[in-house]
């Protein structure tokens, strides 16, 4: 649900933030016209009401020998919703699961997943995706390349 209330002030410091996670509150404040304890409420009202969720550093996974980005997209035998929450808790225990989206369509969820290279995902595919809870079955892609990727929210 969006939030009410949301003004242009918000807004920068939200694409401030966004462009800049890094930054002190003080520089927040001065890149949008604020002070820094008006900009601290603000800035601490957005976190309380969950507007901002966490501040990130961005990697690059070439660099950090992450070269191959799957998107495995999983049908599922079960829709039963025991099924389901086992499925999604057990996905948040792998951390080479970037995303898992639950999906309208001809899949029920997609999984976004980095390893090195095709031989480990084959591994990672073998132990572990088809192995997760209710998994019928798998149809795997993968990036050729990163067009564009980006966190930021169009606000």
């Amino acid at each position: 649900m969006a939030v009410r209330g949301l003004d242009e002030t918000d807004r920068k410091i939200l694409r401030t933030l966004q462009a800049h996670p890094e930054m002190s509150i003080l520089n927040v404040g001065e890149a949008v016209g604020l002070s820094q304890t008006p900009c601290w409420r603000r800035m601490k009202r957005l976190d309380d009401e969950g507007v901002i969720l966490r501040r990130a550093v961005i990697l690059d996974p070439k660099k950090l020998g992450l070269s191959v980005m799957a998107f495995a997209n999983l049908k599922l035998n079960s829709h039963k919703e025991e099924t389901l929450e086992a499925l999604e808790s057990e996905v948040r225990q792998h951390p080479e699961i970037l995303d898992c989206f639950a999906m309208s369509g001809d899949s029920d969820y997609v999984l976004r997943v980095v390893v090195p290279n095709i031989d480990d995902y084959e591994h990672f595919l073998k132990k572990v995706v088809v192995h997760l809870p209710g998994v019928a079955s798998v149809n795997s892609s993968f990036a050729l390349k990163s067009v564009k990727a980006t966190t930021d929210l169009p606000i």
